[in-house]
Formats: structure tokens, C-alpha cells, sequence
């Protein structure tokens, strides 16, 4: 854990916030400037900043949590018509707390296609 890092904090419960999901490997929580009806947070327990910070072991457990998480986005958000992940990397891409988070933003048509 990070000291200094409010996603370590919520996951430490030293700040509170309303958990939507939580297993050992992560928790789901909504995030506070939502872009769409719906826009929560998968955020790992575990502390590393992007992609190319984590370790093997974290990537095998990244990849259990996008496993668990179709489960997890229709059975407890809702998010039956379809949804966007994404994981910014970076300040240029707008990451601004440097925990490795996955945004889930649905609940509404999304106009943007990005790709």
C-alpha cells in the first residue's frame, strides 16, 4: 500500500466510500466526476501505477479480476445494454491518480467512439 494514495486509502478503509463490489483481488466503487449515467471505479488491492509497473503475479491477477468482471458489471451494475472499460496510462491520457484503475462508464448510448 501506498501512503500517500487515496485509492489505497479507500481500500484500507481509512476513507469511506460505499463499496459496490469487493473480493480479495479488487473493489468496484463509484467514481466522484462521473462522465456517464453509470461510471464506477475496478480498482486492485494491490498498488502499482500502469500497465508497466506491474509485476508478473499482478498480471495473472489483473487478469482474474477482467474475469470476474462481466460478472460483477451485469449482476451488480446493471449494465445489460453494454459498457466502455477503459485504463488511462499516463498524464497525457488523463490519468490522474496513479493507482492502476479501470473505469466503467455505461447507462446511457455512448455517441464517442474512440476507436
Amino acid at each position: 500500500m501506498n501512503q500517500d494514495c487515496i485509492f489505497c486509502k479507500i481500500i484500507d478503509g481509512k476513507i469511506t466510500t460505499q463499496k459496490l463490489y469487493e473480493d480479495d483481488l479488487f473493489v468496484v466503487v463509484k467514481d466522484i466526476s462521473p462522465k456517464a449515467n453509470v461510471h464506477c471505479l475496478a480498482i486492485p488491492k494491490e498498488h502499482y501505477s500502469k500497465l508497466a509497473d506491474m509485476s508478473e503475479r499482478q498480471a495473472v491477477d489483473l487478469g482474474k479480476i477482467f474475469a470476474k468482471l462481466p460478472d460483477v458489471i451485469a449482476n451488480v451494475l446493471g449494465l445489460a445494454n453494454g459498457y466502455r472499460l477503459i485504463i488511462n496510462q499516463g498524464e497525457d491520457a488523463g490519468q490522474t491518480v496513479f493507482h492502476l484503475h479501470i473505469h466503467i462508464v455505461g447507462g446511457q448510448k455512448m455517441d464517442f467512439i474512440p476507436a
